[in-house]
């Protein structure tokens, strides 16, 4: 008689875990009842379960969904608008000009739809962002199935939806305010801008605010010389260093980019226990330099994986960001050791989960987590033989082999095709707004 049961179990593939054995089961499955992962182990053991619906890896590969630390969701209306040049001068002569003319609640729903199909059809299943309008933003990934943390925007000067900076904290509180606890897939975060655009005021204030509410606190750091140049400059104090003075630095912040920094620095974040978040594709094509991720990770430093914008990347795709942190580390170090595959994978998932404050329920495959899960189609030329399946999701797997994707134990990518979107509405739009621009 059988005395076990669950709703979903995706069967016959290899299970990647990512837990903190990093266990790999070949021939595994995963059960999954209600929103939660129930039982993990290999086909025999659920034989004598009783399954109201099968999902067929067809000797694929079983994981967790991927962790995207840093984005932008709505800057995929600019992929490509402007492209190879410095930071400031992408920023400040084509990004800045581009969202106040054209970023309003409208726009920012398409351009965040537009990225979360993108990210759910590669195998992303949650992302941190940080943006303007982040109402809009927090409907339309509610709306996709994504699981998020989303920063409202902080920044001293006028900003889409902040016409007056002296109310940027007070925005960003009030859209903490309406989302925490609504909904368990979104959880509300607040994003100051950098050292450079916010004073030490609307730093310390948004970061204040961030801790009474219990929420992530994100910021970009140390992303260029001249940002080091600048802070060492007016505070006589390095970017990092600056922002521990303040208070600034806790378990609850996450520190983007992290280019330019020492090893003093890196003691700081170390011993704060700060998060970093690695945007290896966007920090290249702006040229702003290599982050010493290396030796973050070995200093005890949380480290997750991000994309960025599209506007600076310009894609989404968290597979073709871990096989680049991989080899660029490893180019630039002369050491093939560096940033092994399981390292970066680990980068992607469960570290990443934990970057965000989220690694309790997402982030790996384990009893009593969150059931956000991605199937791969290894049926393919690209992915045959596979001898390491590790270095196979770090080195040749790409976002479109991904073939089925949950999120809190719903099915939103079936087949390849996502359930949650009228993709071709989209796109559609998409095309039309770019007429506009």
């Amino acid at each position: 008689m059988k005395n076990k049961s669950a709703h979903i179990l995706i069967k016959n593939g290899t299970v990647i875990t990512c837990n903190s054995e990093d266990t790999i089961i070949h021939n595994g499955a995963v059960a999954v009842q209600n929103d939660q992962i129930s039982a993990i182990g290999t086909a025999d053991f659920f034989s004598d379960w009783e399954i109201s619906q099968f999902i067929d890896a067809q000797g694929g590969i079983i994981m967790p969904g991927l962790i995207n630390t840093h984005t932008h969701l709505p800057m995929s209306l600019f992929r490509g608008l402007a492209d190879d040049l410095p930071l400031m001068t992408w920023l400040n002569d084509h990004i800045f000009p581009a969202e106040q003319k054209h970023i309003n609640p409208e726009n920012v729903r398409l351009g965040t739809l537009l990225s979360c199909a993108e990210m759910i059809l590669s195998g992303t299943t949650t992302c941190c962002d940080g943006y303007f309008y982040e109402d809009s933003i927090a409907e339309a990934v509610y709306e996709s199935g994504m699981r998020a943390v989303l920063g409202q925007g902080v920044i001293d000067f006028s900003a889409p939806g902040v016409p007056d900076p002296s109310k940027n904290i007070k925005n960003a509180v009030l859209f903490a305010e309406k989302w925490q606890g609504r909904y368990t897939t979104i959880t509300p975060s607040i994003f100051c801008h950098s050292p450079y655009t916010c004073c030490a005021k609307t730093l310390t204030d948004a970061k204040n605010a961030a801790e009474i509410k219990g929420i992530l606190f994100q910021i970009h750091v140390s992303e260029t010389k001249n940002e080091v140049s600048r802070m060492k400059a007016e505070h006589n104090m390095f970017p990092v260093e600056y922002l521990g003075y303040l208070g600034i630095l806790n378990k609850n912040t996450l520190l983007v980019h992290s280019i330019w920094i020492n090893k003093k620095e890196i003691a700081i974040i170390a011993k704060s226990e700060s998060n970093v978040s690695h945007n290896p594709e966007s920090n290249m094509k702006l040229a702003s330099g290599i982050s010493p991720v290396p030796d973050l990770i070995h200093a005890g430093v949380t480290v997750g994986l991000g994309t960025d914008g599209c506007a600076s990347n310009n894609d989404l795709d968290l597979f073709q960001e871990m096989d680049t942190a991989a080899k660029l580390h490893k180019a630039a170090m002369l050491d093939p050791t560096v940033l092994d595959a399981p390292t970066v994978l680990r980068m992607a998932t469960i570290e990443g989960a934990r970057a965000i404050g989220l690694d309790r329920i997402t982030g790996s495959l384990e009893t009593g987590k969150q059931a956000d899960i991605i199937v791969i189609d290894t049926n393919k030329p690209h992915l045959v033989p596979m001898y390491h399946p590790v270095s196979h999701l770090v080195y040749s797997v790409r976002g479109s082999d991904v073939r089925d994707v949950m999120v809190a134990g719903k099915i939103i990518v079936k087949n390849y095709n996502i359930q949650t979107i009228q993709l071709k509405n989209v796109i559609q739009d998409v095309s039309i707004f770019s007429q506009s621009i």
